[in-house]
């Protein structure tokens, strides 16, 4: 990882708030950006539960390619897995639109 990565990385490391969190993506991403990271996430979730393609599409809009490049993210990645088993989201129930 190149220095400027591992700059951002610690950044993230650093925050000890929600309200800190969302005050550095506001400045480091456009608000799309951000949109389109959470609603990544929310996929990722959504997959992880078990819930079909289909499902997942009409619950977020997503197009099938985004669906599936986070699907594979989830069965050959290691960070959509580890954040949901860390946070115990997997096993939650209907999450905000």
């Amino acid at each position: 990882m190149d220095n400027r990565k591992r700059n951002l990385a610690e950044a993230f490391i650093a925050l000890e708030s929600i309200e800190e969190c969302e005050a550095l993506l506001s400045d480091l991403c456009t608000i799309k950006e951000i949109e389109d990271m959470a609603n990544r996430f929310q996929i990722a979730l959504l997959l992880q539960q078990g819930h079909t393609f289909i499902d997942v599409e009409k619950a977020t809009g997503a197009s099938s390619a985004t669906i599936s490049r986070v699907n594979r993210c989830l069965k050959h990645g290691k960070g959509y897995n580890h954040i949901i088993e860390k946070l115990n989201l997997n096993d939650k129930e209907g999450f905000k639109r």
